[in-house]
C-alpha cells in the first residue's frame, strides 16, 4: 500500500515484494499511519508519506513520497503512531508532533504541531507511539 507515498520510493505504486529506501547509512526506522520516518547513522532525522497532521514534521500539512529531512541533527531513535510522531536526541531530550486530539503529544494540551516540540526534561530512553498515545522511558 503506497497511496500516500509512505514506501520512500518517489511514486504511489503498490508494491508485493521488499523495495529499497534511497540512500544509505540507515540506523534506525518505524512505520506510522500511512507515513514512515528514520533515521541515519549521522544523526539525521527523515520522513515520508501522509502528513495531513503534521506528522512528517515539515511545518506543513504536505505528503512526501520520497524522504524529507526534519530539521536538526543529534535524532537517536523515531516512532511512529496513528498520525504523530516522537523521537529522542542524543542529548536525552524527548520532541513531539503530529496529531494530539487526545494529548498523545505530552503537552499538557490538545493543540497538532507540525514541527517537533520538545517534551520538558532529559534522560528519556526508550518510546514508543501508538494508536492515540504515546509512551517513554527514563533512564533511571
Amino acid at each position: 500500500f503506497n497511496n500516500s507515498g509512505q514506501l520512500g520510493q518517489n511514486n504511489r505504486i503498490y508494491y508485493s515484494s521488499p523495495v529499497q529506501i534511497p540512500g544509505t547509512s540507515w540506523s534506525s526506522i518505524s512505520g506510522g499511519n500511512t507515513f514512515s520516518a528514520a533515521t541515519k547513522t549521522d544523526g539525521t532525522l527523515w520522513a515520508w508519506g501522509y502528513n495531513y497532521f503534521g506528522q512528517l514534521g515539515q511545518n506543513n500539512r504536505i505528503d512526501y513520497s520520497s524522504p524529507i529531512q526534519i530539521p536538526g541533527t543529534s535524532w537517536s531513535s523515531v516512532s511512529g503512531g496513528d498520525y504523530h510522531s516522537l523521537a529522542t536526541k542524543t542529548d536525552g531530550t524527548l520532541w513531539t508532533w503530529g496529531y494530539n486530539v487526545y494529548g498523545q503529544l505530552g503537552q499538557n494540551n490538545r493543540t497538532y504541531y507540525s514541527s517537533p516540540v520538545q517534551i520538558p526534561g532529559t534522560q528519556w530512553n526508550l518510546i514508543s507511539a501508538g494508536n492515540y498515545n504515546a509512551s517513554a522511558t527514563k533512564f533511571a
